[in-house]
């Protein structure tokens, strides 16, 4: 089994798709007609750059309309397949795919299909050549994938056979007990793609909305199960059809299309798959046990206000660095780093992104064993200088600039806490503490069309399970939301990503300069006592409509007196349909980048997404105030 993905794939040139698609590891690539047609020179010397690559051309294609038309189309049909024979020779392909009709014109038949088949596949073999026949899920007459192999079984045809392509069989939720059964040496070539599940018709759903393997929600693995059952061994490639893959720069995208078949080969334990990648002695997945830190980039004018901010939600600053100008602040399991270092990762993220989240450190038992596979996964290791007797923490660069720390808590030197900075752990924080317990959950900002990128390297590199996505209404446009989790649910991170530049993603986009960690969810168990503390300690907290409390009473039927409570501490409210419920209050935003969220849940496990209007709103008068106070 070879590795592969179509140049419809990616952005670019056909150059820069051919380079992006070999520096990533695939050993195969089909083309695309109209990346050649476009392309500045003749096919030998595509084939000659091929050869340079080390690519093997698995596939030319598509070859359009061709069964079942009457004359004078289909004379006309087997004309444009000798001239597509006369490129693919120069070409050097030796293989051209050729999807099911979908003119009006074509005339149904299984017989009438194969017979076509016959006569094209002499023609190709005559030439050296081969046709795979592939099931369009919109065709005409042949829309599935066992009526295609049919009419390619009745060709009885050396040079023809089935291209398998898993949107169009899975997207009409095809029975894969045939497919089990069809001889490998039968299958010429094998098409993945993923998609999430959407309520749309399948022609657009399969135009627009196709990812990798990994980042939809297709059944695959059931589709890997019945192909491995056949044997197969050819060609495995990538077809994605997606607008926002097709605007992003084809490095990346051919990345994540190579980690996609990493993942799957590891989810389905396709033996094939993993001999091809060599990925069988992949280091296993390993448990994320929580974060063990939140670090911070700011400058010495920034410090301040955010050790402020620290000191009023209750934290009390326990630790310095050895040798950094850096402190650690805690409260309860929550440790936050704030790193004002002239140098370094964070003093370099700063510069870009102004005070922000620079990084976020995963507590994990083996931290080696972690950045190994991280590492498989094609993730880049980060490395920077420590001083004599301090920890290296291994590292690894995430997307859109970030960094993660995996920390381990068990080593035989002690912990970062002990090694790396200078306790005072009798220490108390300029305030009372409030009650905060433990990181509840994250959300990170990414730019429109990077969500399905963040969500593969959770899943791939962390073994992070992932939810559908959701649309969450901000005053300003609509905005994207997915939440990736540790499977015990000790990291929880909402992904949001958004096209208007007006909501609160884009806003964060515009200011940071990148996608980052937007907010940050601390748990508390009693909601009202903590936010009372918050308020005596002078932490300012996001204010929220009276409007909003007069529907939560009338909503839920709660009494008068519990709704009052709500009101005074802008605390807001949501139920599930278990009868749990979920309250949770937000401060204003720090430096137009980042901001607090305090939640208690009774028995809820979701994240408030029927307040996010309300919040949302909140927060746009909140920044447009401040954009119509800012000096000229």
């Amino acid at each position: 089994m070879i590795t592969s993905i179509a140049t419809v794939s990616l952005s670019g040139s056909l150059r820069e798709k051919l380079e992006a698609i070999a520096a990533a590891g695939f050993a195969g690539v089909e083309i695309f007609e109209n990346d050649l047609l476009s392309y500045d020179g003749d096919a030998g010397s595509v084939a000659g750059f091929l050869r340079d690559l080390g690519l093997r051309l698995v596939a030319f294609q598509p070859f359009r309309d061709f069964e079942g038309m009457p004359e004078p189309q289909r004379s006309r049909a087997f004309d444009r397949a000798e001239r597509k024979f006369d490129l693919m020779v120069e070409l050097g392909a030796e293989l051209l795919l050729v999807c099911s009709n979908v003119s009006p014109l074509s005339r149904g038949g299984v017989e009438r299909a194969a017979e076509d088949l016959r006569a094209l596949g002499e023609r190709a073999h005559e030439r050296g050549l081969r046709i795979g026949f592939e099931a369009l899920a919109w065709g005409h007459h042949i829309s599935d994938y066992r009526d295609a192999w049919e009419a390619v079984r009745r060709a009885d045809h050396a040079a023809v056979g089935l291209v398998l392509d898993s949107f169009h069989i899975l997207a009409r939720g095809h029975n894969l007990d045939t497919l089990s059964s069809i001889p490998k040496e039968r299958i010429f070539l094998c098409q993945l793609a993923d998609a999430p599940v959407l309520d749309m018709g399948i022609l657009p759903w399969s135009r627009h909305h196709r990812c990798f393997p990994g980042q939809g929600r297709l059944p695959l693995a059931d589709f890997m199960a019945a192909l491995a059952d056949t044997r197969y061994d050819g060609p495995l490639s990538l077809e994605i059809f997606n607008d926002n893959f097709r605007a992003a720069g084809p490095e990346r995208i051919a990345m994540d299309g190579h980690r996609s078949l990493v993942y799957l080969a590891e989810q389905t334990a396709c033996t094939p798959l993993q001999a091809a990648l060599g990925s069988a002695g992949r280091p296993p997945q390993v448990q994320f046990d929580g974060l063990e830190f939140i670090e911070f980039a700011v400058d010495e004018a920034d410090a301040a206000a955010l050790r402020d901010m620290l000191a009023k939600l209750g934290f009390r600053r326990f630790g310095e660095h050895v040798s950094k100008n850096v402190d650690a602040w805690r409260q309860g399991d929550i440790n936050l780093v704030v790193n004002c270092e002239p140098e370094g990762f964070a003093h370099a993220h700063n510069i870009v992104h102004g005070p922000s989240v620079c990084a976020l450190a995963l507590r994990v038992a083996d931290a080696d064993k972690a950045l190994a596979r991280a590492v498989s996964f094609g993730s880049l290791p980060f490395h920077q200088p420590v001083g004599p007797g301090e920890l290296t923490i291994p590292a690894v660069r995430g997307l859109e600039g970030s960094l993660f720390y995996l920390v381990s808590r068990y080593g035989e030197r002690g912990t970062i806490w002990e090694v790396d900075f200078e306790l005072d752990e009798a220490a108390t924080g300029a305030n009372a503490p409030a009650g905060l317990t433990a990181v509840d959950h994250l959300v990170q900002v990414a730019h429109f069309g990077w969500l399905p990128s963040w969500v593969l390297f959770y899943r791939s590199l962390f073994g992070f399970d992932a939810a559908p996505e959701l649309e969450i209404a901000d005053p300003n446009g609509l905005i994207q939301s997915q939440v990736v989790e540790a499977p015990n649910r000790k990291i929880r991170i909402a992904l949001n990503a958004s096209q208007s530049q007006g909501t609160a993603a884009g806003r964060f986009l515009s200011e940071f300069f990148g996608g980052g960690v937007q907010q940050i969810a601390f748990a508390t168990d009693d909601i009202v006592a903590t936010v009372a503390q918050l308020e005596a300690n002078g932490l300012p907290l996001l204010p929220i409509p009276g409007n909003y409390y007069d529907d939560l009473e009338a909503r839920f039927g709660l009494e008068p007196e519990f709704v009052e409570v709500l009101r005074r501490h802008n605390i807001l409210y949501d139920r599930s349909e278990g009868g749990g419920a979920f309250l949770q209050v937000f401060t204003d935003t720090f430096a137009d980048r980042f901001y607090f969220e305090i939640v208690e849940r009774r028995n809820y496990d979701h994240f408030g997404a029927a307040n996010a209007p309300i919040r949302l709103a909140a927060q746009a008068r909140l920044a447009a105030g401040r954009h119509l106070q800012a000096p000229l």
